[in-house]
């Protein structure tokens, strides 16, 4: 039975190995573009979902929602909402009740997503919620995959800047990475779950 704490060090992530998305990485930045991607995603039965927002330095400046990456199957795509906002297709797509949209603390995503267009969100399941089920206290994506899955996420880029010209390769690396995740997540905590699974403390596990 595996055996997962209740609650993870940040210094027990150091040492782990770290994991990136394995798969084909797609930025888009036409509509025509989101158009296709959504076609492909709508067949898609598990979507991993994450945004990003270009961070303000400033007191009282706040930028919208920059980025929205969706992963299905083994294709991310990351589209630029700075160049595109928020088209009629990707509306569809959020507002979708049959495909489940896995992501983590989906209020504030959702919330970031309104300010661009107003929608009525579809099927969203947000991991930090199976978490406090299961009894596990993290609640950041990175904490969550070292202590359930045993690798580490980077978060380097996490304070870059995603509204830039073009993204990096480490941008887009970091952005489909953490979508990825909350596939291979749920996944296996809807098994844990199913299977059983033991939890402890810190504490106990260090014996």
């Amino acid at each position: 039975m595996k055996r997962i704490l209740s609650k993870i060090d940040k210094e027990q992530i150091a040492d782990l190995p770290r994991v990136v998305f394995p798969g084909r990485t797609e930025v888009i930045v036409s509509e025509s573009a989101a158009e296709r991607a959504v076609k492909f995603l709508m067949k898609q039965p598990l979507l991993g979902f994450d945004t990003e927002t270009r961070p303000s330095f400033k007191k009282g400046l706040l930028y919208k929602v920059s980025l929205l990456q969706v992963c299905g199957g083994d294709v991310c795509f990351l589209f630029r909402l700075n160049r595109i906002d928020l088209p009629d297709c990707l509306v569809k797509l959020l507002s979708d009740r049959r495909i489940k949209k896995i992501g983590l603390s989906w209020h504030d995503d959702l919330h970031g997503l309104m300010a661009r267009k107003q929608f009525k969100p579809g099927t969203f399941i947000d991991l930090q919620d199976i978490a406090a089920q299961m009894g596990i206290e993290d609640k950041s994506l990175q904490k969550l995959y070292a202590n359930i899955l045993g690798g580490k996420i980077s978060k380097g880029q996490q304070l870059s800047n995603w509204e830039a010209d073009n993204l990096s390769e480490a941008q887009m690396q970091y952005a489909a990475t953490d979508a990825w995740a909350c596939i291979q997540l749920y996944k296996e905590m809807v098994r844990m779950q199913e299977e059983g699974y033991e939890l402890v403390k810190n504490e106990e596990m260090k014996e």
